[in-house]
């Protein structure tokens, strides 16, 4: 009799044991899928041109690429990065300029979502150098349209909020002026080679940028606002939450500031180090600040 309740205890426990060790691999085999999953599927981020979208792009493929996901970057003007948006073949855009991208915004306001704040209060406007001191606002440069060549140095014709924004200040403003568009590195070339002769110069100017680090300049005052304060927002397509719902998630939760920004933009531009070394200096020393966007 005992042998027989000895058998039986014995079957069940070999029962018992299979069943866990089932369990174990039907959990480990669901967690390699999760794991294959996120290695099959892509996270591509619009690039502009633009020195202020490198630093927040760095930072956020990382962390995404530490959550498993693979990331590629897309590089293009801001008009064709939100039509990548609105077409799916973009999914996340980190810089986009409220209220200077407005109309890209309610042109796909269907195919895209808001889903986070990057930073706000960010200045913007037209800037001169601080040795022209007669010229202190927008109003100043009326009647003084020759000391520039009649010109205002502008970004690239894609951005088309910045350039819509300066067009409007020019003829707002009656000016005698035409804006030349290029590059941000045209752009601040253009500058570079005004200032160094200290000669008149005037051109579309924005934090976070090393540019008033590099040069000692001054935002004309805009007595008709025809420049407002920005925001910083991020952007995805509406098939991100979808996608990979933890990354919508984390972007949900995304923040930073314009000076991490800018310190970023600084070092690169002083030293020449990679924005992935940055952002990976501050994902290890700001462990704290990524787990709250993770949700942890």
């Amino acid at each position: 009799m005992k042998k027989i309740v000895l058998a039986s205890l014995m079957a069940v426990l070999l029962v018992v044991m299979a069943a866990c060790g089932s369990e174990d691999k039907d959990t480990k085999t669901e967690t390699e899928k999760e794991s294959a999953n996120k290695e099959d599927t892509t996270i591509t981020f619009g690039v502009t041109p633009w020195t202020s979208t490198i630093p927040p792009t760095a930072i956020a493929k990382l962390i995404i690429e530490d959550m498993g996901y693979s990331v590629e970057e897309v590089k293009a003007d801001a008009g064709n990065v939100f039509v990548g948006l609105s077409r799916g073949d973009i999914d996340v855009f980190m810089d986009s300029w409220l209220p200077a991208h407005e109309n890209h915004i309610s042109k796909f306001e269907d195919t895209i979502e808001e889903i986070a704040i990057s930073y706000d209060d960010v200045p913007t406007g037209l800037v001169v150098p601080t040795y022209m001191t007669d010229i202190n606002s927008i109003n100043d440069l009326a009647g003084n349209e020759e000391l520039f060549n009649n010109e205002v140095f502008g970004l690239e014709e894609g951005a088309s909020g910045a350039t819509r924004l300066i067009n409007e200040a020019i003829e707002g403003y009656g000016l005698d002026m035409t804006q030349v568009n290029s590059s941000e590195g045209g752009m601040l070339a253009q500058a570079k080679r005004a200032i160094s002769a200290e000669k008149p110069v005037v051109f579309y100017g924005w934090r976070p940028h090393s540019m008033f680090k590099t040069f000692d300049l001054k935002v004309l005052e805009d007595e008709d606002n025809k420049f407002e304060i920005s925001t910083i927002k991020v952007f995805a397509n509406n098939g991100l939450k979808e996608k990979a719902p933890d990354v919508h998630a984390f972007l949900t939760n995304w923040g930073t500031t314009i000076e991490i920004v800018e310190e970023m933009i600084q070092t690169m531009d002083t030293d020449g180090t990679k924005a992935e070394v940055l952002a990976r200096e501050w994902i290890e020393n700001n462990q704290d600040k990524v787990n709250e966007m993770l949700g942890k």
